[in-house]
């Protein structure tokens, strides 16, 4: 069974969602300090990952690092702020009995610049210097033509695979060679056939990098950043230019799609709880391999904010049981089941073909049609004005979805 067409993954960043200390960390004191094995608290969520129709767990970085997750210091160990790989297998274990996939995040365009091996495979710029990525200091780029730095990432990919994940979220991709992507998968590949590659991609040419790095899928930046500026512009135009796109991509492969991640502001921030569930229906009915960023499905909210802490409202911790989230989610978690349900009984819309069928500023439909059979089709009808609302019908014009929020006051 293809992790691309029937995966609906729960993206979680595990050292803001499991309370870890993200800076100033007293390593002194954390090795005088039992493990606190954070790590096992995302026990009581997986039931809650199934129960709203997930069935896999996009984990953001986990591997030992200086701060924030993405400054790694050691591929093979658990960070010991969240607990060991004992946790770990322990994690596996638990996904593995409930049916649920496990993607990790793999930062291996930079790592720590206090990385034990930064000597060896630091990228050097003119003078020699170890090249900073973007620059942060503490932040060193890998060099990417190194046999050594490909022989790394290799064995890393395959140690966590033979450890039982599904697959890995490539961070940055966009920046690492496409050749070297190709002749690393390549080598996983030959043990791992079906492992899922999922590459970072914020702008450039995502099919031809697809094409050429051979990953299976890229982040699809360009419909995120539609969804919430139709919706908060009031400017469906801009979704429908933006869908016509994402079907010339679904051509030739198939896009992750999101509406929030650990990286940019919430979408109820952005464009408010109503706003939310149209930004929801969208992600569940158009073609691709859509994630949940932790909390979405309640109604977080979280700012994009400047230095150190831009990105503290975006990850925050989750209370220590499902039970204890706050009653005014229930709603929204609750039509996220139902979208979910939806996609779930009718699993060719990952690749299905989508068209706009009709579109003015305030509304907009769109058809998912499978590929396979002409006949079997889910039609989407969303409106901003004179109240936002959602439709979404099927191929014999039954009702399978129909919200309305509240009409705007005179």
């Amino acid at each position: 069974m293809s992790l691309l067409d029937h995966t609906i993954w729960w993206q979680v960043f595990p050292l803001g969602a499991l309370g870890a200390p993200i800076r100033d960390r007293d390593l002194a004191a954390e090795a005088a300090q039992p493990n606190p094995h954070r790590l096992r608290k995302l026990d009581p969520w997986l039931d809650y990952l199934v129960e709203l129709g997930c069935n896999g767990l996009l984990l953001g970085p986990i591997f030992e690092s200086v701060s924030h997750g993405y400054d790694t210091l050691d591929h093979y160990a658990i960070d010991q702020r969240l607990g060991t790989n004992q946790d770990f297998d322990h994690l596996i274990a638990a996904c593995q009995e409930r049916g649920i996939n496990v993607m990790l995040d793999g930062v291996f365009n930079h790592v720590a610049a206090s990385h034990p091996r930064v000597a060896e495979l630091a990228h050097l710029d003119s003078t020699g210097t170890p090249q900073t990525w973007e620059g942060h200091g503490g932040l060193t780029k890998l060099d990417h033509s190194l046999q050594a730095t490909q022989d790394l990432v290799t064995d890393v990919m395959l140690y966590w695979l033979r450890r039982g994940i599904a697959g890995w979220r490539l961070d940055v991709a966009y920046e690492v060679p496409p050749e070297f992507w190709a002749t690393v998968t390549a080598r996983v590949r030959e043990e791992f056939q079906d492992a899922l590659f999922l590459g970072e991609m914020i702008h450039g040419n995502f099919a031809t990098f697809v094409h050429e790095s051979t990953l299976d899928t890229v982040t699809q930046y360009n419909l995120w950043k539609a969804i919430w500026s139709s919706i908060k512009e009031t400017n469906f135009w801009e979704l429908d230019w933006a869908l016509a796109g994402h079907a010339e991509f679904c051509e030739m492969f198939t896009p992750q799609t999101f509406i929030s991640n650990h990286d940019v502001e919430r979408i109820a921030t952005t464009v408010g709880q109503e706003g939310a569930v149209l930004a929801a229906a969208i992600l569940l009915t158009v073609p691709g391999m859509p994630s949940i960023y932790y909390g979405d499905e309640q109604g977080f909210t979280g700012r994009k904010l400047d230095g150190f802490s831009a990105d503290d409202e975006l990850r925050p911790p989750l209370p220590p049981l499902p039970e204890d989230l706050a009653p005014v989610g229930k709603d929204l978690f609750r039509i996220y089941q139902a979208l979910i349900s939806i996609r779930r009984r009718h699993g060719w819309m990952a690749r299905g073909e989508i068209s706009a069928v009709k579109k003015t500023n305030e509304t907009i439909e769109y058809t998912v049609t499978n590929p396979d059979s002409p006949r079997e089709f889910v039609r989407v009808a969303l409106a901003l004005e004179p109240r936002r609302a959602v439709l979404i019908t099927g191929a014999g014009g039954e009702t399978l979805f129909e919200w309305a929020g509240l009409v705007p006051a005179a």
